[in-house]
């Protein structure tokens, strides 16, 4: 193992730590299952979610599959808790534990991996196809939209607090980008390089999205 994957190991053994602070902070990590508005939300900030079976080189501590923000465009008006509840899908009315994929890629790269996983790509063929769709192909897709829910729902996360105001140049985008760059193994995976690598049964190995592929992260 060279210098510089020395350097980012000492760099992510220290940011793990920042987490498990924050952890003690926040009191425990949350469920989306558990969650609604009515929790003290920061107004903005960043997300950081894990995922079952998935493991630092360690094997015990959870490896952090997506870190994310949201209102980093000047004028977006875009809550934590109004981002967070878009991933986790609707939880009452004639379409409970629905959602919208295209208003989240965090849903979309995980509805895709579960049809590939599936075998149920050719059965829904409009998945991640286009902005907005009418309502006969929402309603078709409506069982997979069911199942991603089920899913983030499931995955334990943690949050920031970084009240700044929307921009490209903000605090979080800072954060979110370098916190990012400092977890993905893009083009590392298969080598010594790679450091908390997924399990080989990772959900994220059956999307079709390159960079998750090539990384061990949920984009």
């Amino acid at each position: 193992m060279g210098v510089a994957a020395l350097d980012r190991l000492d760099a992510l053994n220290h940011f793990y730590s920042l987490l498990s602070e924050l952890e003690k902070r926040l009191g425990k990590k949350r469920l989306l299952s558990q969650c609604d508005g009515r929790l003290k939300w920061p107004r903005r900030g960043l997300y950081f979610f894990f995922e079952k079976g998935e493991t630092r080189n360690n094997g015990i501590d959870e490896r952090a599959v997506r870190v994310g923000t949201h209102a980093v465009s000047k004028g977006s008006r875009t809550t934590l808790w109004t981002r967070l509840r878009t991933h986790r899908g609707r939880v009452s009315g004639s379409h409970k534990d629905g959602g919208n994929h295209r208003g989240s890629i965090f849903r979309r790269h995980l509805g895709t991996a579960i049809l590939n996983r599936e075998g149920l790509k050719d059965a829904y063929p409009t998945w991640g196809q286009g902005s907005s769709a009418p309502r006969e192909i929402r309603e078709k897709e409506y069982p997979i939209e069911q199942r991603v829910s089920h899913y983030i729902r499931s995955m334990p996360f943690l949050w920031l607090k970084v009240d700044d105001e929307a921009s490209k140049h903000s605090m979080r985008a800072y954060l979110e980008r370098n916190a990012i760059a400092l977890l993905s193994n893009y083009q590392k995976l298969g080598t010594v390089r790679a450091i908390d690598p997924p399990s080989d049964n990772w959900l994220g190995f059956r999307c079709a999205n390159l960079v998750v592929l090539k990384s061990g992260w949920q984009g």
